[in-house]
């Protein structure tokens, strides 16, 4: 049964459907069978399907949604700038825009998921994380059926941020902040797609916000050597660099549009995030795949008819 009450599955309008997160969103979807439509900026890009044009810095009130929002059951919110763009702020993008779609939702009785971000503390100094903050606060006023995701790092092909890690962590010299010993849940982005789309069909029962990690939990540099020896047998160089040095380079990351290091980043890395109650196995019905782990070896075909061990007594 759908969240409207449908007997088929919920029609979905994907916001950000075709970034990196909601390009998995969309493909979970429509393996479970759900009709999926995409919300993009730039429509006549993507080429066959039921693709949108969605504008979240122009759409800030909630009637301003009507016309998306007329044939769908569910929305899914992944629209997030890194950085801002012409006439993109964070405030319009992460908060004002939500706000009047959460209204929008609220007001058709539609189920909203919104993929916000791990690390939000009332302490960010960071715009970005302070406009994701705002996005959240203001979903939870809205009311009605809406549930927020919150995950850790993302791995996962297309990812502008993964791929910069993965492209790094084949140097033999690794860069890395000293003050980047926060701990890290990396999740692979398939997961993160199979969960929202778990969260899409049956809600979340009674919780409302989801915090998703991966099942391992590393530093910054734990994660580099790990995507290293996916490569080469032998660890990397480590050179470490001053808070000062890290946080000016981050600032002049951001005022270039270059690398997807930013003061927001640097925020982040400095303190743990990863999930304080890991919702990601809960809603996968399984173990979430692991990052920077070696394909596990076949196995033989005795292993596949005869029992396992019993465990020896210590």
């Amino acid at each position: 049964m759908g969240p409207s009450g449908h007997a088929s599955m919920p029609r979905v309008l994907v916001l950000g459907g075709s970034g990196f997160i909601g390009r998995h969103v969309v493909a979970a979807l429509r393996v479970q069978g759900c009709t999926v439509a995409v919300g993009t900026r730039h429509p006549a890009r993507h080429g066959g399907g039921d693709c949108r044009a969605v504008r979240m810095e122009r759409l800030l009130h909630a009637d301003d949604w009507a016309g998306l929002l007329r044939d769908c059951d569910v929305v899914v919110n992944c629209v997030g700038i890194l950085r801002p763009r012409p006439g993109e702020t964070w405030e319009r993008v992460h908060h004002l825009g939500p706000r009047a779609l959460a209204s929008g939702c609220a007001g058709r009785g539609l189920r909203l998921v919104h993929v916000s971000a791990l690390g939000l503390g009332s302490a960010a100094r960071s715009g970005f994380l302070r406009s994701k903050r705002n996005g959240e606060r203001a979903i939870r006023a809205a009311g009605g059926d809406w549930h927020i995701v919150r995950p850790s790092l993302l791995d996962g092909e297309g990812g502008f941020g993964a791929r910069w890690l993965r492209r790094v962590a084949r140097w033999p010299l690794h860069p890395l902040p000293r003050g980047a010993t926060g701990r890290l849940a990396v999740l692979d982005v398939r997961d993160l797609g199979d969960a929202i789309a778990r969260l899409v069909i049956e809600g979340g029962g009674d919780a409302r916000e989801h915090e998703l990690g991966g099942p391992q939990l590393r530093t910054l540099a734990e994660h580099l050597a790990a995507l290293r020896r996916l490569s080469s047998p032998r660890p990397a160089y480590t050179l470490p660099l001053p808070d000062w040095l890290t946080r000016g380079v981050a600032h002049l990351c951001d005022l270039l549009h270059w690398t997807p290091l930013s003061y927001g980043h640097w925020e982040l890395l400095r303190h743990d995030n990863c999930p304080r109650a890991n919702a990601l196995p809960a809603l996968l019905g399984r173990t979430p795949r692991g990052v920077g782990l070696a394909p596990a070896p076949p196995s033989s075909p005795a292993a596949d008819i005869l029992p396992p061990c019993p465990d020896l007594p210590s």
